[in-house]
């Protein structure tokens, strides 16, 4: 079954870059989010063809903006879009970028945005520690110090390892099928990687960073090739969790990603011929700790929403928040059904994950939807289908179709 086309619905991905993705501490660190979320954001709009002053509304995912504000207004304003154009910063965890997307999508669809951009940019470099109560001192001993990088669920205060650890249990997701899972996203990336394919979409970074030092990438950093399952099994588990390790987790990396999203007619008129229809774009949430379930919650209501079953569906990314997320969300969309599971997954995350690239939180959606729409175009169109975890149970999932030549 197909998702039939309705004009409300016409609003397309047209383009789309990303930065390389890079290493925790490393030549990202001292990058201001705006000027490394400008880098992709000029790097599709130049692709496209398009002027920045064409532009009438940005939105960009940031989950963890430290002590920079109003992050998507100084984007735009960095890549040159008018400072009379409306952009706006997006905080829903991990699924921020995705979401953007889909608000720039509705926009597009009412009429209100004839151009926009959408995507998101993490440095998690950059993140500061945090000093609660030293603005108005603390008593006797030294001052607490919390460091927001040991990723605990805000509401809960549990781990998200633990969280991710203890549901992939109840869903007989065992430590050593994670690491398998890690192993092979490492694995899929490189495969991919030798085709051309992933850095198909990259925008070479190459800008100053805050101390006036020049900022050169051209590449992925966090993909190794000596992963191996031995390895990965003698590694300890963090921060309590039953399952997730350094190995089956995701790098702390640092990047930015941008999609062009407008009406099927104007991109045409531009010469955008492999475009991307966005289907259905959802939100969803569950119980807060439900982090590697709750993704399936949302791939179910999109094809619900969209008239369509997972049969339809011939590309499916799931963010490899750990590598429990993909193993227990499939084998929920399956019903349980291991064989079933293990087909959907044979679909899933093909050019690897974010355990090979890293997660840089606020861009990550949008660079799932990148790779969705990627491996539509190489196989000659189809359905993808997109979904990722974050927040407090929270989750999103979007469907694109790619006209099949």
């Amino acid at each position: 079954m197909r998702a039939a086309a309705r004009p409300d619905d016409d609003a397309v991905v047209a383009a789309s870059a990303r930065t390389p993705f890079g290493r925790f501490g490393e030549r990202f660190a001292a990058l201001r989010l705006s000027t490394l979320g400008a880098v992709p954001v000029t790097a599709v709009l130049e692709r496209l063809g398009v002027e920045a002053a064409q532009v009438d509304e940005l939105v960009f995912g940031v989950n963890f903006p430290g002590a920079e504000r109003s992050v998507a207004r100084q984007v735009a304003l960095d890549a040159g879009v008018p400072d009379d154009r409306a952009a706006y910063t997006i905080d829903r965890a991990c699924c921020s970028a995705l979401t953007s997307v889909g608000l720039v999508a509705r926009s597009v669809r009412l009429g209100v945005t004839t151009i926009g951009v959408a995507g998101g940019v993490e440095n998690l470099s950059g993140v500061p520690h945090v000093l609660p109560g030293a603005r108005f001192g603390t008593r006797l001993g030294p001052p607490p110090i919390v460091d927001p990088l040991v990723v605990t669920c805000p509401y809960t205060g549990v781990p998200r390892a633990v969280q991710a650890g203890v549901e992939a249990l109840e869903f007989g997701v065992e430590r050593a099928e994670q690491d398998d899972w890690a192993v092979r996203s490492h694995a899929l990336y490189w495969e991919a990687d030798a085709r051309g394919a992933v850095q198909a979409g990259s925008a070479v970074v190459d800008v100053d960073d805050r101390a006036g030092r020049r900022c050169l990438l051209e590449v992925d950093e966090c993909a190794r090739r000596d992963v191996d399952v031995a390895a990965l099994a003698a590694l300890p588990t963090v921060y309590g969790s039953p399952t997730v390790t350094a190995g089956n987790a995701p790098n702390l990396a640092t990047g930015a990603t941008a999609v062009v999203v407008m009406r099927r007619a104007l991109a045409r008129d531009l010469g955008r011929l492999a475009l991307a229809r966005v289907v259905a774009s959802v939100q969803t949430a569950g119980e807060p700790p439900r982090i590697a379930s709750v993704p399936a919650r949302a791939a179910a209501l999109a094809l619900e929403l969209s008239g369509l079953s997972l049969e339809d569906v011939h590309v499916i990314e799931i963010n490899e928040a750990f590598a429990a997320v993909p193993l227990v969300t499939t084998s929920v969309l399956a019903g349980g059904d291991r064989q079933r599971a293990a087909t959907l997954r044979e679909r899933t995350n093909r050019w690897g994950g974010a355990i090979a690239l890293g997660h840089p939180t606020g861009a990550t959606g949008a660079r799932l939807l990148m790779s969705a729409i990627a491996q539509l175009e190489e196989r000659g169109g189809g359905l993808g289908l997109v979904t990722i975890c974050g927040g407090i149970g929270e989750a999103e999932a979007m469907i694109v179709e790619v006209a099949e030549a």
